[in-house]
């Protein structure tokens, strides 16, 4: 069946008020005191400005990040807009924005065309399955076998028997599925489909993976833009599932949508709560010095199974020396004084661990101009 693309623009930033008095905008599409085609810094008179594009999962949380910092440090301006992670790799790549916010690590064809980047982890995410399903009142469990075949058209019903067999007792009506997938290029894409490869690799191959995706035919599909517009997407069709950030998480609770259980590769089915965000981190060893690592399908039969780092990717060669040292100093601050609950908590994100905290420095010195 033809997908249905319908474009939406996103939900308010989830950050508390006071954080984002003055960071305008919305949360899944626009600028919050800027705009992506803006130079990627400058110096001026009246300092220096730094300029970020990308995910529209981080953004709720680098609206609050920007106001703090603006307030704080006065001769550095910076301005972003959510726009989707591919977006933010190509506008960082190409000089557009001073910073790429994206859900997803460099790939290596990003390497291998742009030589002179480098992802900079800031903080730990998680990527939730949502559905809106009338009169259902406990968390549906899902696999990645099982959201396999519902993207591929395999399972059309919300009454299927593979359905009812990870979810006995539940009353699942004879209501047809409408799969939600979003519209450009997205790290939540990514970290999706790559969970569907890790547990289905014969349904969902690897060359299916990726912020931008052929999305199969079989099911009937309608393609969102922006986590807001996953969110106000869901809300509309009955029958929906979608894959949404975390920092959404509030915005889904008032659209009334459900959210799964997901089963890990111990076979448990979990939620995001911080505790199983840690348990699955903590499973996955130390980042290497790229800061590039998958965080997909955790063994700890106690951790979520889809959570990722958030990066900043950047230009390891800034234009001048100015620019290199205040992008060096936001970036610092983010992963230190930026990691505070009051910033983390309020989107669901939580710290990096010591370790990947030291690798992230190391990659932040390395800027130079």
């Amino acid at each position: 069946m033809a997908k249905k693309i319908r474009m939406a623009t996103a939900a308010a930033a989830l950050v508390p008020l006071a954080l984002l008095a003055a960071a305008c905008g919305s949360s899944g599409g626009g600028s919050s005191s800027g705009s992506s085609s803006s130079p990627s810094a400058s110096s001026s008179s009246n300092g220096v400005a730094l300029t970020e594009t990308g995910s529209t999962l981080v953004f709720p949380l680098f609206g609050a990040w920007q106001t703090a910092y603006n307030v704080d440090v006065t001769d550095v301006t910076i301005t972003g807009s959510g726009t989707g992670s591919g977006t933010g790799i190509a506008d960082a790549a190409t000089g557009t924005v001073t910073m790429g916010a994206s859900d997803a690590y460099l790939s290596s064809s990003d390497i291998s065309q742009y030589p002179g980047l480098i992802n900079i982890p800031v903080a730990v995410a998680s990527l939730m399955v949502n559905y809106n399903v009338p009169g259902i009142k406990k968390p549906l469990n899902f696999n990645g076998k099982l959201l396999s075949d519902i993207y591929n058209g395999k399972v059309k019903t919300w009454n299927d028997p593979a359905i009812k067999a990870l979810n006995p007792g539940q009353n699942l009506p004879a209501l047809k599925i409408t799969t939600l997938h979003r519209a450009e290029s997205s790290g939540s894409t990514f970290l999706f489909t790559s969970y569907l490869n890790a547990q289905d690799p014969s349904g969902w191959p690897v060359t299916a993976v990726g912020t931008t995706v052929s999305w199969p035919s079989g099911a009937v599909a309608q393609a969102e833009t922006g986590s807001g517009g996953m969110v106000t997407g869901c809300q509309s069709i009955k029958g929906c599932i979608a894959y949404i950030g975390i920092s959404y998480l509030s915005k889904t609770q008032d659209a009334g949508l459900g959210e799964a259980a997901l089963g890990n590769k111990a076979g448990k089915y979990v939620q995001p709560t911080s505790d199983a965000i840690s348990a699955a981190l903590a499973s996955f060893g130390t980042v290497p010095a790229s800061g590039s690592q998958s965080l997909i399908n955790t063994s700890d039969p106690k951790g979520y199974p889809i959570i990722n780092y958030e990066y900043m990717v950047v230009k390891k060669q800034q234009a001048s020396s100015g620019v290199a040292d205040a992008l060096k100093a936001f970036l610092k601050w983010t992963i230190t004084t930026g990691a505070d609950v009051k910033y983390l908590g309020a989107v669901g994100f939580e710290p990096l661990p010591s370790a990947t905290s030291t690798v992230s420095q190391n990659l932040i010195s390395s800027i130079s101009s």
